[in-house]
């Protein structure tokens, strides 16, 4: 029988692009190896969430230019402690234990890097945060 830690570990993409070296400090490296699959896993998730969040909000995000979207989806993540704690809890429930106790130990600084890559996962996907169909009726 497969453990928790094993199944988290397997579901998780692989991600080509990441290089760990020696150098690397023990966030960056944490950054890496946790961090960056676990956000990319959610990816789908954080997206809808994110939807979720204008429409509890308003709309209001569907009549802000280009720049002032990306602004939004950034105080979203910074002010917003409510939404913030929420995607936190996405990332760290994906955790083994022993990455949980590693991020225990760093919590804040490795909290900035994750709403970081968050926030960069959501803004490069702005396209797909246009206004539904069913709202330009009305």
């Amino acid at each position: 029988m497969t453990t928790r830690d094993q199944q988290l570990l397997t579901a998780r993409p692989i991600i080509e692009s990441i290089i760990i070296n020696e150098t690397m400090s023990s966030e960056e490296r944490f950054q890496n190896e946790t961090l960056r699959p676990v956000i990319k896993l959610q990816n789908d998730l954080f997206i809808e969430v994110f939807r979720n969040y204008i429409a509890k909000h308003k709309n209001v995000f569907y009549q802000l230019t280009l720049e002032k979207r990306l602004n939004y989806i950034e105080n979203a993540i910074h002010k917003d402690i409510k939404f913030r704690n929420s995607l936190k809890g996405m990332v760290i429930g994906q955790f083994t234990v022993d990455e949980y106790l590693t991020y225990i130990k760093n919590s804040s600084s490795l909290n900035k890097r994750m709403m970081n890559i968050v926030k960069q996962r959501l803004q490069s996907n702005i396209q797909l945060f246009e206004k539904p169909k069913y709202l330009s009726a009305v």
